[in-house]
C-alpha cells in the first residue's frame, strides 16, 4: 500500500540506484551485508577521521505532531491499547516520515544512522501489549534505514552510509529492586532480558544491519544480557555460520558523580563490557557535553577500542526542552577534539540535522584518538574497578562469606538471615579483601535461590559492591547463576578437567561469553593433582586449552594446584608445600599472563583447634609462597599474623615442615602441637601470650598496639601517655609516628600485608580520635581559631578511598593554627578544584594509597596548569613519593609541587609555602632537589624510547597567534651597539649566588641565598669575608676602567617555516636576512596531550599572516680583564686573578640583564609597563625567554655563527669566536630573544638520527658535521 515500508523502500532504492551503488560491502541484488568487510571499513574510518553519528530520533519525531491514528496506521487501526507515543512502531505505519529523518541525518554528514528501535524489545513493547510484532518491527526499521542510506549515497557515492541497529536499555532494570520493601526482588530475569535481546537481534539481523549498537546503557547488567544474546544467536543460534556485525556499546551517566544509574564507575563500566570486544564504545544522554567531560576522559585513558560520544544538547530546561543550539553545542563539544578524545562524535536528546551538520564540521578539522594498547593487567570491577598490577604483589580473596569457611556466616545463610549476613561481607571488605568470595554449597540449600538472593542484596549495598565478586561453588550452575545477578566483572570459581576435554572447553567458552574471570583447579579426569609433575601437566594441557582453543584472555586464568594437607604423619605429604610452591613459580614463568591462588586453610587441617599455630603456618607458607608467585589467595585477613611475629622456635618448625627441610620436621611439628593441645590454659595460642606486651613502658605499648593492630587498650594508653606529655599532639609525632614507620617498614619488605596495614591504621584512626576533644580544647584556651595561617584543603584522589594518613595530617595542621578543608574521600578532580576556589585554599593536598593515586595526582596537576592555577599542591600517602612526584607531577603543574612524607613534615613545609620570606627560597631548593632527582631518574633508565621526528611535529607546542594578542612591533628594527657601557649601571643586576658558588661556598636552607648565606653557621662567615673583598673589587674597577662593557643587540622581523626561524631584513618580509635552525624534543611524552616543543613554535608561523619578531644580543664585559689577570699573576696574586675573573662573569651576566631589560621596556617594547625589581628578573618572573646556543632549549653552538653574521658582532663589539664556538673574551653572553607571553624555557633532550639529517639537510651541513657538535646530545651512538 502507498506510504507502507515497502514501498518507501522501493522507491528510494530503485534500480538506477542499484546501478550507482559503489560500496563494495554491499550486494543489493542478494541483500545481504558482509559484516567482516564492514568492520574493515570501520577500522579504517575511524583510524583516517573522526567519524559521525546522527542525532536525535524522538526531537524529530515531535517536530511532525503526529496523532494517535497515524501510530496506529492501517495495520493497527483496531488495537486494543493506545499507541501514542510509540515511536518505534512507526517504522510500520509511518515509514515516509522515518527514511525522510534518516536521510536529513545522512545528508548532514552521518556517516552512521540508527534504527528506530530505541523500545524494540517485547519487554518494552509490552507497555503497548505489542510484543507480537517485535520481529517485523526491528527487521522494517533496518529496511527503511538503509533505504534513505542507499538514496542520499546515490546522490553523493563518495563514501557508504551505515545502518546501525540501535538496541536500547528496556525499562526494566536487572541489578535493581523496583520494590522498596524488599531489595532482592527483580522486576525480570536475566533469561527474560537475554530472549527478549535475541528476539530484536534476529529482526534487525534479518533486515540487513551492519552494526549493533547497545546503547543508553544505564545499567551494566542489561548491557551484558544484550552482548551475552548477540553472541548467542550468532554462535549458538546460526551455529557459526555467519560472521556477526561489529558491536558498538554506549553507556550513560546519570549525575556528575560519574557513575551509571546501577552505580558503576566509568572505569568499572569499560572493565565489565570490555569481553565483548566493541569496536567502539562510548558515552551519550544524560548530561550535555560538558558535564560529560570528565567521564569522557576517563573512557578514553583506560578503552583499548575507539571511543564516541553523542551528548544531549544541553541539559533539559524547566520545560523538558534542551537550549544548546548548533554552535553552542560545537563550541562545548570542541574540548573532546582538543583533547584527542574521539572517533566518533554524534547528537543525542535534542539535536537536530543541523547540530550534526556543526559537529560534522567540526570534526573535519580533528585527527582520531589512538586507542589504547592491550592491557594484559587482569582487570575485575564491582562498582569500581580493580586492576591487578605488578605493584601488588597479592590479592586477599576475603574467604568469610563462605558457607564451607565460616560458622556465622553459614549460620545466617541458614536461617535465612540474609540482611545480617551483609555484615559479614562488610567486615570482610573493611578488613582488607580485594575481592569478595561467596559460596553456597550445602546439602540442604537450594544454592541457585541462596547465591542470587544474597548476590542481589550486596548489588544495592555501594559499601560492600564496591569490590569485584568471586561467585564460588563446586556446582557449575550455581556459579552461573550467581553470573546472571552481577554487574562488574567477576572471578568465576572454579571449573576443572575433571569431566575431560569437551566439557571443559565449553564451559570455557560460556564463561568468556559472560566476561568473567576463571579459577582453574588442577583436576583431571585421573583426579587431583598432588606432585609437582601433575600440578605442573595439567595446569598447561588447561592453559593451552582455553588460551589457544578458546581464545580467553591468559590474564584471566588463575590457577589454583590445590594447596594440601602437610605433616599429617604419613611421609608422602611432606612435600606438599613445596609442590606446590615449586609449581607455582613454574607456572609463574611459563604461562605467560596467568595467576596463582589457593585456600590456605587445607594446608593446616592437621591442627583443628589451635587457631595460633594455623595462622601462623599460614603467614610462614603465604610469604615464601608469595616470593615465589602466588599472587592471590583465600584467606582470613583479619586473624593473619606478620611473619616477623611467629615465634622464633615456632617459626623453625614451621619453616622446617613446610620447606620439607628434613626428615624430622614433621615430627617435631606435632610434637609442638601436642603440647599446645595439653595447655589447657592456651586456647588456640593466644592467651598465653598477649599480656606480656603490657609490661612494656606506654609508649612502646602504644608503638606495639599500631603494629600488631590491637585496639583493646587504645583508649586507656593512650590517656595514659598523654598525661606523661606536654601536649596531646607529641603522643601522634612520638609514639603513634613511631609505630605507623615500622607498619610502612614491614609492608615495604613484604613482611605485612595489606589488610594488617589496614587494621594498624584503624588504631591510628582510634587513638587519634581520642586525642582530638584534648587537641581542641587546647587550641580554644590558646585563643586558636580568632586567626588562621592559612586554608588547606586536603581530598583523598578519586578512586580512593584511604583517608588515615590525611586525617591525621589534618589534625596536626589545625593543631598549629591551620583552617582545614578535608573534602573526604574519592574525589574527582573537578571536585577538588571547585572546592578550592570556593574555600579560597592557600595550599591544596592530595593524598592516596592505591597505585592508580599516582594517576589521578598528575591528572590534577595538569588541570591545575590547565586552569591557571596558582595555589602550591601538596602529594601525600602510601604509594607517593619524592622521586614520583619529580618526575611525573611536578612537570604538569609550573608552580610549587611538593611531596611531604608524612604529618610530622607537614606544618614546616605549609608554614615555610605561606611565609612571604621564606617562600622564594624554600621553593627554589626544592626545585633544584627535583630537578635532580629527574635527572637521576632519567640517567638511570635502561632504555628511553624517542618519537620520530614526524611524530614530534604532529605534536608542538601549539599557540593559536590569531587568537593571541598581535606582536608588538618594535621601536628598534636592525641593529643598534653600546660601547663602554657604564658599569656602575650594572653593578645592581648582579646575581651574587654564582660568585658564592665559584668559591665553593654553599648555605643550607634557609640560609642559601645571598643575602641570606651571610647568615648561614658554616658558610656565611666566610661568604661575608669574600664578599667584602668583590665590593672593594669592583669599587677599583670602576674607578681605573679596569674592565670595559661592550653590547650590541638586533630585532628584526621573523615567522616560522616548520622548525626554522626565518629573519627578515625589514618589515616588508621580502629579504631573508639569516635563518635560525632550531630542533625539537624527541623523548616519548606519556601523555597523548604533551607536546614535543622546538624553539620556532614560539614564533608565529608564515602561513598565519601575522607579523612576528625576533631578537639577539651579544654582551661582554670582559674586556682588560686579561690584561689585568697578568698583572695579578706576575704579583703571585692567584686570589686576586680568580676574584677578577669571578667579578667579570658577574658584569657579563648583569649585561645581560640589563640588555633584556632594555629589549622588553624600550628598544622592543613589548612589556614597556614592566615595574620589576631585579630579585624579580633573576627569578625570571619576566615576559619572554633568553635562551642561548649551546643551552639545553637550543643545545647547538653552530647557531652562534648566524647569530653573529645577522649582528656583525665581531665588527660592531669585538666579540670574537674561538675554532670550538666558545665566545672571547670568555666573560660574554649571547642569546635569541622571543617575545611571546607563552615562550617558555626547556631541554631539547636527545636527538635521534632521523632529526639530525634532517637537520643537517635543512643547515647545508655534513651529518657527521652535526653530529660532531650534538655528540653529547645523540640518542645513539655515532659512527
Amino acid at each position: 500500500e502507498p506510504g507502507s515500508v515497502a514501498a518507501v523502500v522501493a522507491k528510494n532504492m530503485s534500480a538506477d540506484t542499484k546501478e550507482h551503488w559503489t560500496v563494495p560491502f554491499v550486494d543489493l541484488k542478494e541483500g545481504r551485508v558482509y559484516p567482516e568487510k564492514v568492520e574493515a571499513y570501520l577500522h579504517e574510518l575511524f583510524k583516517r577521521r573522526v567519524a559521525v553519528l546522527d542525532g536525535a530520533m524522538g526531537t524529530m519525531i515531535q517536530g511532525y505532531k503526529l496523532q494517535e491514528e497515524d501510530f496506529r496506521g492501517e495495520r493497527f487501526k483496531s488495537h486494543g491499547s493506545p499507541l501514542k507515543g510509540n515511536n518505534d512502531i512507526l517504522v510500520l505505519t509511518r515509514p515516509h516520515i522515518i527514511s525522510e529523518i534518516h536521510e536529513k541525518y545522512f545528508r548532514a554528514g552521518a556517516d552512521i544512522c540508527e534504527t528506530n528501535t530505541f523500545n524494540g524489545t517485547s519487554i518494552a513493547q509490552a507497555d503497548y501489549e505489542m510484543q507480537s510484532i517485535v520481529h517485523d518491527l526491528n527487521k522494517a526499521a533496518v529496511q527503511v534505514c538503509r533505504a534513505a542510506a542507499v538514496k542520499v549515497t546515490k546522490d553523493d557515492p563518495t563514501k557508504p552510509r551505515l545502518v546501525a541497529g540501535a538496541i536500547g536499555p528496556t525499562n526494566k532494570t536487572l541489578s535493581m529492586s523496583p520494590d522498596v520493601e524488599d531489595p532482592s526482588f527483580r522486576a525480570v530475569t536475566w533469561q527474560e532480558v537475554v530472549k527478549a535481546y535475541k528476539e530484536q537481534i534476529k529482526g534487525l539481523h534479518e533486515g540487513g544491519v551492519d552494526i549493533f549498537m547497545v546503547e543508553t546503557v544505564f545499567d551494566t547488567l542489561n548491557a551484558k544480557a544484550a552482548c551475552y544474546a548477540l553472541d548467542e544467536y550468532f554462535e549458538d543460534d546460526l551455529e557459526g555460520k555467519v560472521p556477526r556485525p561489529p558491536l558498538i556499546i554506549s553507556g550513560t551517566i546519570t549525575d556528575k558523580s560519574g557513575r551509571t544509574f546501577s552505580g558503576q564507575t566509568i572505569e568499572a563500566f569499560y572493565t565489565s563490557m570490555a569481553h565483548t570486544k566493541p569496536i567502539c564504545i562510548g558515552l551519550n544522554c544524560a548530561l550535555g557535553a560538558r558535564d560529560m567531560r570528565p567521564h569522557l576522559e576517563a573512557l578514553s585513558k583506560i578503552a583499548e577500542c575507539y571511543v564516541h560520544a553523542y551528548p544531549n544538547a544541553g541539559l533539559p530546561n524547566a520545560m523538558g526542552g534542551y537550549d544548546e543550539d548548533p554552535p553552542a553545542m560545537v563550541e562545548s563539544c570542541k574540548d573532546f577534539f582538543d583533547s584527542g578524545f574521539m572517533n566518533m562524535i554524534g547528537g543525542c536528546c535534542g539535536t537536530s540535522p543541523d547540530h550534526i551538520q556543526a559537529l560534522a564540521g567540526l570534526a573535519a578539522d580533528y585527527k582520531p584518538r589512538k586507542p589504547r594498547p592491550q592491557c594484559t593487567n587482569m582487570r575485575l570491577s564491582g562498582l569500581e574497578m580493580y586492576e591487578k598490577t605488578d605493584n601488588i604483589p597479592f590479592v586477599n580473596l576475603g574467604e568469610r562469606c563462605n558457607i564451607a569457611g565460616s560458622r556465622r556466616f553459614k549460620r545466617l545463610i541458614m536461617n535465612k538471615k540474609y540482611e545480617d549476613a551483609l555484615q559479614v561481607a562488610l567486615d570482610q571488605v573493611e578488613n582488607g579483601a580485594q575481592v569478595l568470595d561467596i559460596n553456597m554449597d550445602d546439602g540442604l540449600l537450594d544454592g541457585v535461590a541462596a547465591m542470587q538472593k544474597f548476590l542481589k542484596l550486596i548489588v544495592p549495598d555501594p559499601a560492600i559492591a564496591k569490590v569485584p565478586i568471586m561467585v564460588d561453588s563446586s556446582k557449575f550452575h550455581i556459579c552461573e547463576a550467581g553470573l546472571q545477578v552481577v554487574q562488574g566483572k567477576c572471578i568465576f570459581n572454579s571449573i576443572s578437567l575433571k569431566g575431560g576435554e569437551k566439557n571443559f572447553i565449553e564451559q570455557g567458552k560460556k564463561l568468556k561469553r559472560y566476561g568473567c574471570a576463571v579459577v582453574v583447579m588442577a583436576f583431571d579426569e585421573k583426579g587431583q593433582a598432588a606432585t609437582k609433575a601433575d600440578k605442573i601437566r595439567i595446569c598447561k594441557r588447561a592453559y593451552d586449552l582455553l588460551v589457544d582453543v578458546v581464545k580467553f584472555p591468559p590474564w584471566d586464568i588463575i590457577f589454583d594446584p590445590n594447596i594440601l594437607t602437610i605433616a599429617t604423619g604419613i611421609k608422602e605429604h611432606n612435600t606438599y608445600a613445596t609442590d606446590f610452591i615449586e609449581a607455582t613459580k613454574w607456572i609463574r614463568t611459563n604461562l605467560p599472563g596467568a595467576h596463582v591462588s589457593g585456600g590456605l586453610s587445607n594446608l593446616s587441617f592437621s591442627f583443628r583447634g589451635l587457631g595460633n599455630l594455623r595462622e601462623s603456618m599460614h603467614a610462614v607458607f603465604l610469604y615464601h609462597a608469595i616470593k615465589d608467585g602466588m599472587d592471590m589467595g583465600i584467606v582470613n585477613a583479619g586473624a593473619l599474623p606478620l611473619y616477623t611475629d611467629v615465634e622464633p622456635e615456632l617459626l623453625k618448625l614451621l619453616e622446617d615442615a613446610i620447606l620439607n627441610k628434613n626428615d624430622g620436621a614433621t615430627e617435631a611439628l606435632l610434637e609442638y602441637a601436642e603440647k599446645e593441645r595439653e595447655n589447657k590454659d592456651n586456647k588456640g595460642g593466644k592467651v598465653k601470650k598477649t599480656a606480656e606486651w603490657r609490661n612494656m613502658t606506654v609508649e612502646d605499648r602504644l608503638t606495639h598496639a599500631l603494629i600488631k593492630g590491637i585496639v583493646k587498650h587504645i583508649d586507656a594508653d593512650t590517656e595514659e601517655c598523654r598525661a606523661k606529655m606536654d601536649k596531646p599532639l607529641q603522643v601522634i609525632e612520638g609514639p603513634l609516628m613511631k609505630g605507623m614507620s615500622t607498619v610502612g617498614d614491614l609492608f615495604g619488605a613484604g613482611k605485612m600485608f595489606l589488610p594488617q596495614v589496614i587494621k594498624s591504621a584503624r588504631v591510628m584512626k582510634k587513638a587519634v580520635a581520642y586525642l582530638i576533644p584534648f587537641m581542641e580544647a587546647e587550641k580554644k584556651a590558646s585563643g586558636g581559631g580568632s586567626s588562621s595561617a592559612g586554608t588547606v584543603l586536603m581530598a583523598t584522589v578519586k578512586g580512593d578511598v584511604h583517608d588515615i594518613g590525611k586525617n591525621i595530617v589534618g589534625v596536626v595542621l589545625a593543631c598549629n593554627n591551620f583552617k582545614v578543608v578535608d573534602i573526604g574521600v574519592m574525589c574527582p578532580l573537578d571536585k577538588i578544584l571547585k572546592a578550592a576556589e570556593e574555600c579560597k585554599a592557600d595550599i591544596i593536598g592530595l593524598s592516596g594509597l592505591i597505585t592508580p593515586s599516582l594517576d589521578e595526582m598528575v591528572d590534577v596537576a595538569r588541570e591545575m596548569q590547565k586552569r591557571g592555577f596558582k595555589t602550591p599542591l601538596l602529594i601525600g600517602g602510601a604509594t607517593t613519593s619524592r622521586m614520583h612526584t619529580a618526575v611525573k607531577i611536578t612537570p604538569k603543574y609550573h608552580e610549587p609541587v611538593i611531596h611531604v612524607l608524612d604529618a610530622s613534615r607537614a606544618v614546616v613545609v605549609c608554614s615555610n609555602l605561606l611565609d612571604k620570606n621564606q617562600k622564594e627560597d624554600y621553593v627554589e631548593d626544592i626545585k633544584e632537589l627535583y630537578d635532580d632527582l629527574r635527572e637521576e631518574y632519567y640517567e638511570g633508565l635502561s632504555e628511553v624510547k624517542y618519537a620520530t621526528i614526524e611524530e614530534a611535529r604532529a605534536r608542538p607546542y601549539v599557540i593559536d597567534f590569531k587568537k593571541e594578542p598581535a606582536p608588538v612591533k618594535p621601536k628598534l628594527i636592525g641593529v643598534k651597539v653600546y660601547k663602554k657601557y657604564p658599569l656602575k649601571d650594572l653593578v645592581k643586576y648582579i646575581d651574587w649566588n654564582p660568585f658564592f658558588q665559584t668559591w665553593q661556598l654553599r648555605g643550607k636552607y634557609p640560609n642559601r641565598n645571598y643575602p641570606k648565606i651571610f647568615n648561614d653557621p658554616s658558610a656565611g662567615k666566610e661568604a661575608k669575608r669574600v664578599h667584602g673583598d668583590a665590593m672593594k673589587m669592583i669599587e677599583e674597577i670602576i674607578t681605573n676602567d679596569i674592565l670595559e662593557c661592550r653590547m650590541v643587540v638586533g630585532i628584526h622581523p621573523a615567522n616560522s617555516s616548520g622548525d626554522d626561524v626565518i629573519v627578515y631584513t625589514d618589515d616588508d618580509r621580502k629579504t631573508e636576512l639569516c635563518r635560525y635552525h632550531t630542533l625539537r624534543q624527541q623523548a616519548l611524552k606519556e601523555d597523548n596531550d604533551e607536546c614535543y616543543m622546538a624553539m620556532s613554535d614560539f614564533i608565529a608561523p608564515v602561513d598565519s599572516e601575522v607579523p612576528d619578531y625576533i631578537g639577539a644580543f651579544a654582551v661582554s664585559a670582559g674586556f682588560g680583564c686579561a690584561e689585568q689577570c697578568k698583572k695579578f699573576a706576575a704579583e703571585h696574586d692567584d686570589y686576586k686573578v680568580i676574584m677578577l675573573k669571578a667579578l667579570a662573569d658577574r658584569f657579563a651576566e648583569a649585561a645581560a640583564e640589563r640588555m633584556h631589560e632594555m629589549m622588553r621596556t624600550d628598544l622592543w617594547g613589548y612589556a614597556k609597563d614592566e615595574k620589576m625589581t631585579v630579585d624579580d628578573m633573576l627569578r625570571v618572573k619576566y615576559v619572554g625567554i633568553r635562551p642561548a646556543p649551546g643551552y639545553p632549549s637550543q643545545p647547538d653552538h653552530t647557531e652562534k655563527l648566524t647569530m653573529w653574521k645577522a649582528l656583525d658582532v665581531e665588527k660592531n663589539s669585538e666579540i670574537g669566536l674561538s675554532d670550538s664556538l666558545a665566545m672571547m673574551p670568555a666573560a660574554s653572553v649571547s642569546a635569541l630573544c622571543f617575545a611571546n607571553p607563552k615562550s617558555k624555557y626547556f631541554a631539547t633532550g636527545k636527538i635521534c638520527k632521523d632529526q639530525i639529517e634532517d637537520y643537517a639537510g635543512r643547515k647545508k651541513m655534513q651529518v657527521k658535521d652535526v653530529e660532531k657538535w650534538l655528540s653529547a646530545d645523540l640518542a645513539y651512538d655515532r659512527a
